[in-house]
Order: C-alpha cells, then sequence, then structure tokens
C-alpha cells in the first residue's frame, strides 16, 4: 500500500516514522555496518538473517528475495522444475485476497481455481475447498489475510487425502500462530513479505521463503540467483531476485522486537472491540487471539464510502482492502468470471474498511478513532 504524507494533525493509518524510532539507533549501527564492510549481497547479514528467521518461523530453511510476490511465484516454479506441477495443473487460492496471490499461480502457467471466504472471518472457506478439486489439482495456497491465520485441520485433511501442496502467503501474518506453531512453517512452503508496512517491515522491499524440503530450497535459492546453483553455472532460466544486505541487517534488528510489537498491535486490537459501540460498524470476530497478528484491523459498513469520508473529516486516515476483487480485475479477464460469481467476496470489497492499526498509537489516538466511529 502507498502511505503519503499527510497533515501532521491527521491520525496516519500508518505511521511508519513513530514504528521506525523504537529501533532507530540499532538500525542506524546495522546499516552503517554493511556500508562499512563493503560487501552487499549474499553476505553475512543474509545468512545471520535467514538462520534467524528460520529458528523464529520453526523451519529448516529461509531462503532471502526481492520481495513477497517473488517467494511465491518461485515455491511453484520450483514445484514446475522439480516436476510436481506443470504449466495448466490448477492451485486453489481464496477470492478474498490481494492479486499477488494469484499472480503467483498465474505467473507459472497455473490456472487459479478460486474459493470464497468464510464472512465472519474473511478467510478461505475450508468447506468450500473441497468441491472446488478436480484432477488437476495441485495444490492449496491459502492467505492468512489481515494477519489472522487461514489454516485448519480440515485444509491439512483435503491436501493429505489428495495428495496436494499446501503453499502459505504469509505476507501479512509474521509471529501469527496455530495451536502454537508459527504460520509459515504449517504448509510445504511460505512465501513472506517485508514490505516496509508489514509487522515485519524492511526499508524497501524485501520477502523470503520458508521451508523444510531441502530439495524446494535448494530449486528456490538456484531460480533467485539467475537459475544458477554455483557461479555461472545455469541450471535454470531463473531471475536477480535476492535479498540485499542493508535489508537483511534491518530485519535481523526488528526480528528481535517483533512477538512485543505484535502484543502492542493485539492491544490496540483489544481495546478497540472493548470500545467500539456502533450497530452499523461491524468488528472482526476473533476467537483465538494468538492466532492473529492484526496487520490490519478491518471494519464492515454497508456505508463505507461514506464512513470513509466522515473518518477523513476527522482527521482519521484510513484505506480500503481491496475495492476490486480479483476475480473482477481487468487483468483476469480471460479467467471469464462475472459479476456475481463470487458474491462474499464483492460484498467484502463494497464493505471493509481497515481503521488505523499499528504498535505505537497512542492511547489518545485509538480513543479519537473510537470516538469517531461511535459517533458516525
Amino acid at each position: 500500500m502507498d502511505i503519503k504524507l499527510i497533515n501532521n494533525n491527521m491520525i496516519k493509518f500508518l505511521d511508519l516514522q513513530k514504528v521506525t524510532s523504537k529501533y532507530a539507533d540499532e538500525i542506524h549501527n546495522a546499516v552503517n555496518r554493511v556500508v562499512d564492510s563493503g560487501w552487499y549481497l549474499q553476505g553475512k547479514e543474509n545468512e545471520k538473517f535467514e538462520e534467524n528467521y528460520s529458528h523464529y518461523i520453526g523451519v529448516k530453511h529461509t531462503i532471502g528475495c526481492a520481495n513477497g510476490l517473488d517467494a511465491l511465484i518461485w515455491i511453484l516454479r520450483a514445484y514446475v522444475e522439480m516436476g510436481v506441477m506443470k504449466p495448466g495443473d490448477e492451485v486453489i487460492v481464496p477470492a478474498n485476497t490481494y492479486i499477488a496471490s494469484i499472480l503467483a499461480i498465474t505467473e507459472n502457467g497455473l490456472k487459479p481455481v478460486l474459493v470464497e471466504p468464510k464472512l465472519e472471518t474473511y478467510q478461505i472457506d475450508d468447506e468450500r475447498i473441497e468441491a472446488a478439486i478436480t484432477e488437476r489439482t495441485r495444490g492449496i495456497l491459502i492467505v492468512h489475510l489481515y494477519g489472522q491465520c487461514a489454516y485448519t485441520e480440515k485444509i491439512g485433511e483435503l491436501c493429505k487425502k489428495y495428495n496436494l501442496k499446501l503453499i502459505e502467503d504469509n505476507a501479512q501474518a509474521h509471529g501469527c500462530l496455530f495451536h502454537g506453531q508459527r504460520t509459515g512453517s504449517i504448509g510445504d512452503a511460505a512465501g513472506h513479505s517485508f514490505y516496509p508496512g508489514k509487522n515485519l517491515g524492511a526499508l524497501g522491499d524485501a520477502g523470503a521463503v520458508t521451508t523444510n524440503d531441502s530439495e524446494l530450497a535448494e530449486t528456490v535459492r538456484a531460480l533467485a540467483n539467475y537459475g544458477s546453483t554455483q557461479k555461472y553455472v545455469f541450471k535454470y532460466t531463473g531471475r536477480n531476485s535476492r535479498l540485499d544486505e542493508i535489508q537483511a541487517a534491518v530485519l535481523n534488528v526488528k526480528l528481535k522486537y517483533l512477538d512485543q510489537d505484535i502484543a502492542l498491535r493485539r492491544e490496540v486490537a483489544g481495546y478497540y472491540i472493548q470500545h467500539i459501540k456502533n450497530s452499523r460498524i461491524v468488528l472482526p470476530v476473533i476467537k483465538n487471539w494468538q492466532s492473529h497478528v492484526f496487520h490490519l484491523f478491518p471494519v464492515r459498513c454497508k456505508e463505507r464510502e461514506e464512513l470513509q469520508k466522515y473518518l477523513n473529516d476527522q482527521k482519521i486516515q484510513t484505506i480500503i482492502h481491496y475495492p476490486i476483487p480479483p476475480h473482477l480485475a481487468e487483468a483476469y479477464r480471460y479467467l471469464g468470471h462475472h459479476e456475481g460469481d463470487f458474491p462474499i467476496t464483492e460484498h467484502l470489497a463494497k464493505t471493509v474498511l481497515s481503521i488505523p492499526m499499528y504498535n505505537g498509537m497512542t492511547e489518545d489516538e485509538q480513543n479519537m478513532v473510537i470516538d469517531a466511529l461511535n459517533r458516525f
């Protein structure tokens, strides 16, 4: 998302300057260390981050790459190179997601098969998945949307029953838990984004793949390095998609504080849920607080545009996640979907509004948001 500079009196949707100030001295030291080292790609900072992130997520392998979309692209491309998938095969994916989840599928010549979400959770409806499985289905890509765990035991059972790969889009859910296990370690592989606005954000684009599959890890690492398995030896037609040393150093600093930052986000979310009282506004339903890291705090309102304008007039910044469902995007017109094909997804696209949510929000700022929403 693009966070524009706004009036200092505005309550920002996300105040990156305030968030980053917490670690400013450590980040400056880390960046200077890289600058002074004279080594800026595929060095010790990358090795350290990959080791630390693997330990944090609970996997054997982390492979840094340029961004979260690339992470998903390389996972699916690796499966194609390994013979697990081939162009034309199908991958089930939630209809209610950011378009990157689907771009990764089509980028590899695979077919996205969209499944509606549950209205209560916004996550893929596990009761609808089996009906979407065909003889060409090779995987399920779940998206831990808004920071909430999308995985269910039923999804795991379906993957075993039909011998499907389970891929996680963990771009919005670093630190999220499912029965004590971190998202990003549940499936066969996971893609992670460290875009600056994420709970674990770099100071630019950055991403990673996590997996316990050594063959997949080796293939992904080669694909993201021009397809090279060793210098000037090219096994695949890859691309240049590497995590640079400065971003790795920054992520190493911020990773130490991630659980603390998530706890602060949960406090804000809890305060919102306790105090927002307006029958026109639908709040998130939280059944397990450890399974949500509140990358976003989406509310629903039938008068969404009116609410957004009202909040803007009250100097409260909001963002719509997301106004056009992927199946109605011009880019995917060729898939043949039409308005009305996915009514729950379309309803969410018309009613969801994300209100300010970040670690570092003051109680006064939270109260201003709450008071404004209660007066609407």
